[in-house]
């Protein structure tokens, strides 16, 4: 959707997910000249007005992604001023990465009073730009800025490799942009003078096929996910044939059948191909019930680990040291009130309250609906037992 703003003409992407942070997008793209409307889960984008420069705080700090229209707007118009993000609060996550990088690519950066300004001051024709770590927000932030800096050749070094980043891709190349090497670590952008409307599809959701496999497997069931990519999650599903779960994988879809409780893994999250950070929250609850001691190492987020405290409410034996959470599998949970704190933890807490004994509230749950689409509906069709109690927050969603 930010990648959309380099493009005049009509964008239409398809299975676009109804989420909380979709909708944020769409009224930040809506708040600088865009016309955004949905039919069915198709986002259909077009601009309608002069595209405005500055985006609002109320917008931006609800979301951390929303960050990135900063470069593709300054791309456009010159200049661009944008708050400083929000999102969730699992640790500190420094945009540095990003304004360097928008350094390197010929914009002037001015950060105060909360807000960053870019402006386009030279143009650039040979840079390599070498990320500290590889994060998947800044390569997609620099690529897509990069995509329309006309005559410029534009190196990302040590970039993310996530399959949404080759999604992007696919996505500025059908705009008429020129970007390869995506899922590698070496991204290589071309720039062009101007984009043209396209019709894409979007790759589906890794993470929440992720999740609906953890909850079949950890409530001891069996079921089949359909419309994901098996490639896209080769080592979580490793991890999962190693406790003990059976997978049949076929080409967009995925059975799996789990009748006991899991044995014990080590799990390491890294970047792609890694482990998932974003399956970490609910591959601890799985093993908080496994038949051994496994050890939980967390590489990307460091304060990942804010969902342990509400686990151990529930009955969890797990003991976290620094990165590291040492879980202790209990043969059973029990229904508790606790607390969600972040979008994955909060996914993690619903798995949790399933397959516990007795009933569990979820306080704070507003989170899951930034990352999950009809999630209540689709468990209740798993056979969970759950109901949703509308807070704030709620009143903001559409439906």
């Amino acid at each position: 959707m930010a990648a959309s703003i380099l493009c005049d003409e009509e964008i239409v992407l398809e299975n676009v997910p109804k989420l909380q942070d979709v909708f944020v997008m769409k009224d930040i793209l809506t708040s600088i000249g865009f016309e955004v409307m949905f039919n069915g889960n198709n986002l259909i984008i077009k601009r309608v007005k002069d595209i405005s420069q500055e985006v609002p705080y109320e917008l931006v700090r609800k979301m951390r992604a929303s960050f990135n229209v900063l470069g593709p707007i300054a791309a456009r118009t010159g200049g661009a001023r944008v708050a400083l993000p929000g999102g969730c609060s699992i640790g500190v996550r420094p945009v540095d990465f990003h304004l360097e990088g928008l350094r390197k690519l010929g914009f002037s950066i001015k950060v105060e009073h909360g807000f960053v300004e870019a402006v386009l001051e030279k143009k650039v024709k040979d840079v390599t730009i070498t990320l500290p770590f590889p994060s998947v927000g800044a390569t997609e932030h620099l690529m897509t800025t990069a995509s329309l800096l006309n005559g410029s050749h534009v190196v990302i070094e040590n970039a993310a490799m996530e399959p949404e980043i080759v999604d992007l891709q696919n996505f500025l190349n059908a705009m008429g942009g020129n970007v390869k090497g995506a899922g590698t670590s070496r991204v290589e952008i071309f720039g062009v003078r101007k984009m043209r409307g396209t019709r894409y599809r979007i790759i589906p959701d890794r993470i929440e096929a992720g999740t609906y496999l953890i909850a079949i497997a950890a409530s001891k069931g069996e079921g089949l996910v359909k419309n994901l990519k098996p490639e896209h999650l080769t080592n979580f599903l490793e991890k999962l044939e190693q406790t003990g779960a059976t997978l049949k994988i076929f080409q967009d879809s995925i059975e799996i059948k789990m009748k006991e409780r899991p044995d014990p893994v080590d799990i390491t999250t890294n970047p792609y191909p890694g482990f998932p950070t974003d399956l970490q929250p609910q591959m601890m609850v799985y093993l908080s019930v496994a038949k051994g001691v496994s050890v939980i190492t967390e590489n990307v987020f460091k304060t990942r680990f804010l969902h342990v405290d509400e686990l151990k409410r529930m009955g969890a034996d797990i003991e976290v040291s620094g990165n590291v959470a040492i879980v202790r599998g209990v043969e059973k949970l029990s229904g508790a009130p606790v607390e969600g704190t972040d979008l994955r933890a909060t996914a993690a807490l619903l798995i949790a309250g399933i397959i516990a004994e007795g009933s569990t509230e979820i306080n704070n749950v507003e989170h899951i609906f930034r990352g999950y689409e009809n999630v209540v509906e689709k468990f209740k069709k798993l056979g969970a037992k759950i109901e949703y109690v509308p807070g704030e927050v709620e009143k903001d969603r559409e439906d």
